[in-house]
């Protein structure tokens, strides 16, 4: 007689695992569509928890040349920059199109490569040769000389600041043709070259914000400066070097916009800039201000890195400015249509930084923990009848006040934890803590490094938790909840496959949460849906 259990339809809803994670638990594949936009909206080319920055560079590798769709590789391009805010793997992913489609290379360029940071960094991964070019195509060159050319003054002289590469390398190697006198000055300024060789430019033909640059720089007394900068639109990295004092760094600080002032908190009080009353207020309400926020297009965690990194001496006007702005850059976060159980991951895997690396090689103090801490407390904040349940080998009772700010509940929260992880709890928890309570869905925000606890029928724990759930929300009258996974690192595998009640999406700005209200609208919206939704 057959074994009844092989034929069970209870199979249909327990699929079988596909793959090891990086931890080498059960988990599912993701398609290398999927996988791809995971990679680019997580990516940072460091070394994450499970992974190095070689592993990741040949994972995007592989996975592009499994993606033969270029129309989606450029849309992932643009999605990657404009919407998940990332800067090298936009970068990267251009450089590959640049090779594949050189017209759909040209429409994007602009809008991947939208300021200096990111055109010195494709050069640089250009000069690296390990995208399978050392120099520019005679196409990309066109595209240089294009962005050298047609970029303003001011981004110009942004685009100077930073080396290895340097502007300096950048126009030597895309050697452009200067459009008028202006901007031919200009570059030979910005190459060091001789004044006799910007013929038949000379120094008048300085564009004015440079000539104030360079009178600036050879001021002898503060009050000369000062009364430079006040006119002087130019970033504040081109003036600190040369500043004479507070009086400066007061006029410095006013030219600094809300990102720069985030970033500089302790220099401008180290610099006796927050010594003053209205200088406080000044930065207080740049920092604050909603619709600066919105513009700068910041993570929601780097307002937490500020707050977490501001000196104790750090005015608390200032400390309240950040905490509205990160109540802001999280205001995308939708009302859901109803309440949610969000599981945190606050396992070990978790502490590893944000954007790679650890020790001193890390380039953020804020660990991926704390970040999806800051995405559970915005839900929380939305969604106030929601619960949160911290999880790594145990699930966390979390006492939490929804009205609390959103930097002290995310900073509450990532205390708990630093254990292996067993992304099931959450679903199990829920299932015996808040049996009889109606949920919309559960909304898991992890690194999906699930290695402990095993499923029935070959899933996962989280697919066969996730059953349950279902089963015990369908008594309660919930027709279809759902379950959504926000992996915020650059892995390969989920612990739950897409289904018609599943999604899975990667991200650490606040796009993602459109991705998610829609889903739990029964809008079906799907990740790489979102990346496809990119109009060029």
């Amino acid at each position: 007689m057959a074994n009844k259990t092989l034929f069970s339809g209870n199979r249909n809803k327990f699929p079988q695992a596909d793959a090891r994670n990086e931890a080498g638990g059960r988990a599912y594949k993701l398609s290398p569509k999927h996988a791809l936009a995971q990679l680019a909206a997580t990516g940072c080319f460091n070394g994450a928890y499970y992974a190095t920055a070689q592993t990741q560079l040949g994972e995007l590798c592989e996975l592009i040349d499994r993606v033969d769709d270029n129309v989606y590789l450029a849309k992932l391009a643009v999605y990657a920059r404009e919407r998940a805010f990332m800067k090298d793997m936009p970068a990267a992913l251009l450089l590959a199109l640049s090779k594949r489609d050189t017209k759909l290379m040209h429409q994007v360029f602009d809008r991947v490569i939208d300021n200096g940071r990111v055109l010195r960094t494709l050069l640089q991964m250009i000069r690296s040769g390990q995208f399978g070019r050392k120099s520019l195509s005679a196409s990309l060159q066109r595209a240089f000389q294009r962005w050298l050319n047609e970029a303003s003054d001011a981004k110009l002289l942004s685009a100077s600041i930073g080396a290895n590469p340097s502007l300096r390398d950048v126009l030597r190697l895309a050697r452009p043709t200067p459009k008028d006198n202006a901007r031919r000055a200009l570059f030979g300024w910005l190459t060091d070259k001789e004044v006799a060789k910007w013929a038949p430019a000379t120094a008048d033909d300085l564009p004015e914000t440079v000539r104030r640059l360079v009178a600036y720089r050879k001021a002898q007394t503060a009050e000369a400066q000062a009364a430079i900068v006040r006119d002087l639109n130019a970033r504040w990295d081109l003036l600190a070097d040369a500043a004479l004092g507070p009086q400066v760094w007061k006029e410095i600080a006013r030219q600094m916009g809300p990102q720069a002032l985030r970033m500089n908190l302790n220099t401008l009080l180290r610099q006796g800039v927050l010594k003053e009353d209205e200088m406080v207020r000044y930065v207080a309400d740049r920092l604050g201000d909603p619709h600066e926020v919105r513009r700068a297009r910041q993570f929601p965690y780097q307002y937490l890195a500020a707050y977490l990194n501001a000196a104790a001496e750090m005015p608390h006007a200032i400390r309240s400015g950040l905490q509205k702005a990160a109540e802001v850059a999280c205001g995308n976060i939708p009302r859901l249509p109803g309440p949610v159980v969000i599981g945190l991951d606050v396992s070990g895997s978790m502490t590893m930084p944000i954007t790679g690396n650890r020790g001193r090689g890390a380039t953020t103090k804020v660990r991926c923990v704390d970040a999806a801490a800051l995405f559970a407390a915005a839900i929380l904040r939305r969604n106030p009848d929601s619960v949160v349940i911290p999880f790594d080998m145990i699930a966390y009772n979390a006492s939490v006040d929804p009205d609390d700010s959103i930097l002290s509940l995310s900073k509450r929260l990532a205390q708990y934890g630093g254990g292996g992880t067993e992304c099931s709890l959450p679903l199990r928890a829920a299932n015996e803590r808040y049996r009889n309570r109606k949920f919309a869905g559960c909304v898991l925000v992890s690194d999906c490094e699930s290695w402990i606890g095993q499923g029935r029928y070959g899933s996962t724990g989280v697919m066969t938790a996730w059953n349950d759930f279902v089963n015990n929300q369908r008594k309660l009258g919930v027709t279809s909840p759902k379950l959504v996974c926000i992996d915020i690192q650059p892995y390969q595998t989920t612990q739950a496959p897409e289904r018609s009640d599943i999604l899975n999406v990667g991200g650490f700005s606040d796009a993602v949460f459109n991705v998610v209200a829609a889903f739990l609208e029964d809008d079906q919206q799907r990740f790489v849906a979102e990346v496809d939704a990119i109009a060029l």
